[in-house]
This record gives structure tokens, C-alpha cells and sequence, in this order.
């Protein structure tokens, strides 16, 4: 049951609902909007029909329109906004400070408004929110590459991985972590249309929200590589579940440098085209 509810004293019968539906499941000729007989498992509860409904008369799925935040104007400067994405740079310095979890799970809830194929919704954000447990973390990392380097079962093109935990070992230096005080992994079911393309947007929409606030990101493949294809059983330890891939890994906390200034792009490709 998708619990398609209309109130009839607020509903202006304007039929916005039903031409915005995607899979057409709302019937336009009815007097009230309706779920069309027999086309209730056709909905792919994006809550298009909730959020269009100017005067709030529609509910779905539980969702009551006062719950949801309103559409304003100009939500966002589009300068600021461009400037942003544009001046953002990769941290591979990060400050020992932790950042309060409650914090980091207020990012983790925006982020989770992002967009997914056919609107699965099936992104698991799995985050470290303090140092103790990523230094366990690390320490998983660091002793799992040692062990398949030491039985010959390190993937030959990544080789060079094995050098990093001789670094760390070694002289604590930290180049797969950067000693940053965080990590977040997106992934997705395996069996979905479009599982890491979901987790990257996913990953995306935090790293600009975790910048605007002032927060440090790197994308990390060096972590997706050791989870995937040399200690699968840090996966299974951190609770990742079986069926799912690595959309991607991202390292943040509070940068411990500050870029004066953009880089300069190298560029736009664009292929314009054009048909006939």
C-alpha cells in the first residue's frame, strides 16, 4: 500500500499531481486524484505528486506535505555556489580534531536526499565518525596488505600497495589514510540498475556540503581497492553487506592547510552535438 491520501478541502483539483507523475499511476479524469485501478505497484514513490501539490492536499507513503521543507527562490547564490566547486581541492593534511557526530550525521541525512536510478533509494553510507575506531580500521588495512604481500596473493597491479604498509610500519607514515579523522564508504546492491553511479552522487552531495561548512575531502580508491581486491574480510568486519560494490570511499575532517586560490582548469571537452 503506497497510502495515497488526498485532502479534499485543500485539493483545487489543478491535475499538477497527475501530469508530473513519471509511470502515470495517478488517473487526471477522476474528480479527486486517484491511484488508477490496478497500477499501485507501478509507483516508484519518488513523491513527485507530493512535492508538486501547491497547496499541500496530497500525502503518500506516510509522508505528510508539513513534514517537508519549502521551496524558496534562489535557494543557493549561483555564484557562490559555483565558486565553490570550482575553489574546492582534494586535503591530504588533515587536523587531529574529530568533528562532532552529530554533526557529520546531519551531512549524512542531507546527503541522503541525492538522486538514484529508477529511485532505488538503496545507497548505504557506512561512516567512522572517530579516530579510535578508524585507527582500528587502519590497522585492519595496513596488516591485511602485509599478510597477502607475505603469501603472494597481493594483485599484481597493486604492488605498489605493499610499499605503503612498510611506510607505515616502519615510520608511521599514513598514505593510504592521511591520518585523517574520518571515512565514509558508499555502496549500493549489486542486483540495482545503476549502484555506483548512486553511491558516487551520494559521496558527492557530501563532499560540497562538507566543504561549504569548511570540512576536507579526498576521494580515496586506495581503501575501495583494499576492501574489493586484498582484504575482502575488513568488508564483512565493517559491516558491508555481502551483495553490495564500493560506489566509493571519501577522508574528511578539518583541513590543516588553506589553498590561497583556485587552481586553473586545463579545460572543458565538449562535444556539441548536433543531428540532422
Amino acid at each position: 500500500m503506497i497510502d495515497f491520501i488526498i485532502d479534499k478541502q485543500k485539493c483545487t483539483q489543478c491535475g499538477l499531481c497527475a501530469a508530473d507523475c513519471p509511470t502515470l499511476v495517478i488517473n487526471p479524469k477522476s474528480e479527486y486524484p486517484e491511484i488508477k485501478e490496478g497500477k499501485e505497484a507501478l509507483c516508484i514513490k519518488c513523491q513527485h505528486c507530493l512535492a508538486i501539490c501547491p497547496t499541500g492536499a496530497l500525502s503518500i507513503l506516510g509522508k505528510k506535505p508539513e513534514d517537508s521543507i519549502p521551496v524558496k527562490k534562489n535557494i543557493v547564490d549561483p555564484e557562490a555556489l559555483a565558486q565553490l566547486v570550482k575553489t574546492r581541492r582534494s586535503i591530504r593534511k588533515f587536523k587531529a580534531d574529530e568533528l562532532a557526530p552529530e554533526f557529520i550525521h546531519e551531512l549524512l541525512e542531507t546527503a541522503a536526499y541525492a538522486p538514484t536510478g529508477h529511485n532505488k533509494n538503496a545507497v548505504l553510507l557506512s561512516v567512522v565518525d572517530n579516530k579510535n575506531d578508524l585507527a582500528k580500521f587502519r590497522e585492519h588495512a595496513y596488516a591485511g596488505i602485509k599478510k597477502a604481500s607475505d603469501e603472494g596473493k597481493l594483485p599484481a597491479p597493486m604492488a605498489f600497495m605493499n610499499d605503503f604498509q612498510r611506510l607505515w610500519y616502519s615510520k608511521q607514515i599514513d598514505v593510504v589514510f592521511r591520518n585523517a579523522p574520518h571515512l565514509l564508504i558508499a555502496s549500493a546492491p549489486k542486483t540495482i540498475a545503476t549502484p555506483e553511479t548512486d553511491g558516487t552522487i551520494a559521496l558527492s552531495y557530501f563532499e560540497l556540503l562538507a566543504n561549504s561548512n569548511g570540512i576536507g575531502t579526498l576521494w580515496n580508491g586506495f581503501v575501495k581497492w583494499i576492501i574489493r581486491d586484498i582484504v575482502p574480510e575488513l568488508g564483512r568486519k565493517i559491516g558491508l553487506p555481502e551483495d553490495h560494490v564500493i560506489a566509493g570511499v571519501l577522508l574528511f575532517g578539518k583541513p590543516a592547510v588553506k589553498y590561497a586560490r583556485s587552481v586553473q582548469s586545463e579545460g572543458l571537452h565538449l562535444n556539441r552535438i548536433k543531428l540532422q
